[in-house]
């Protein structure tokens, strides 16, 4: 396990950007982040940004497909608009919806898609309650879709508490995914045919969580919000630690394949790790690793200890 992280490690790039709650970096170098201006910004070499396409809804988690298209979950719920699942191509401007609805039932709350070598798009839709703070109460509503090649759309997990960030293992053998409300993570194996198998939970509980309606825990938890395990983002690095964001306690952590948890960076003030939302890597031997936030007004990047695992677009 190499030496983790300190907030002084990392630099502020894209400065004034608007909820950036992931980064997308293309094969070719090209660096992207979800801005609530548009519909993706471009994050240039000196750290400044263009922002391009339309803006609508939130876009949250993005990815990118084989061609350079960025694929956008769209967190509509935030603004109380729908929240499908989309693509903008930055070479011709095309924005389009790929999915509005699975199996009837519309999507709200689109939050982080993934690609497999297969060509599947998997893409979680956290809840359907009304506003989506109202979901944190640990309702199993959410579900996770797949958009597979042939078009065709299915909800191929249900009964999930806010699922959230995804990440597949190296071998597409995996799919994992944050419980947001559940506080860990779960996985589901990958079977032919663009399905899951069933669910377990991938390591342990990675903190607490406020019950609903306590004020006396949510005033303690607002002055030591150090161990509240609302999990967000994941990412895989290249040996097979998973990192999980816990925004609420500015914190990072990684579960290793033995199932020990790590914490990979802390920042208690969130002076500089402020609402980590999605750790994504490029860059040079995939070690320029970037930090998503749904708070902060940038995104933050720095040299990690370790090289990411390739996405299927940076194969």
């Amino acid at each position: 396990m190499p030496n983790w992280m300190v907030p002084g490690d990392f630099s502020k790039i894209a400065v004034g950007i608007d909820r950036p709650e992931d980064v997308v970096v293309g094969k070719d170098g090209r660096v992207f982040a979800s801005d609530h201006q548009c519909a993706v910004a471009q994050i240039h070499p000196d750290g400044s940004f263009t922002r391009m396409g339309p803006k609508g809804g939130a876009p949250n988690g993005i990815n990118m497909d084989l061609q350079g298209r960025v694929l956008i979950a769209n967190f509509g719920i935030y603004d109380r608009e729908d929240g499908p699942l989309q693509r903008f191509d930055p070479a011709t401007g095309k924005h389009e919806t790929l999915v509005a609805e699975v199996e009837g039932r519309r999507l709200t709350s689109a939050n982080y898609p993934v690609l497999d070598r297969a060509g599947n798009i998997w893409c979680a839709n956290s809840t359907h309650a009304e506003t989506w703070p109202q979901a944190l109460d640990g309702r199993p509503d959410g579900f996770i879709f797949v958009l597979r090649p042939d078009g065709s759309t299915s909800i191929v997990a249900e009964g999930l508490k806010f699922p959230n960030g995804l990440a597949l293992s190296a071998d597409d053998r995996w799919l994992h995914c944050a419980q947001t409300s559940g506080a860990d993570v779960m996985r589901f194996e990958i079977l032919p045919g663009g399905r899951l198998g069933p669910g377990e939970r991938y390591g342990p509980q990675l903190g607490r969580l406020m019950a609903p309606g306590d004020a006396e825990a949510q005033a303690a938890a607002a002055h030591h919000p150090d161990d509240l395990g609302y999990t967000d983002g994941v990412g895989m690095d290249a040996d097979g630690n998973l990192w999980v964001c816990l925004p609420a306690a500015n914190k990072i952590v990684a579960i290793r394949p033995s199932g020990v948890v790590e914490t990979v960076v802390h920042d208690p003030s969130g002076e500089i790790i402020n609402h980590p939302t999605n750790v994504t890597w490029g860059g040079p031997e995939l070690k320029d690793l970037y930090i998503g936030s749904i708070r902060a007004g940038y995104v933050l990047k720095a040299r990690s200890p370790v090289a990411g695992q390739p996405q299927t677009h940076q194969l």
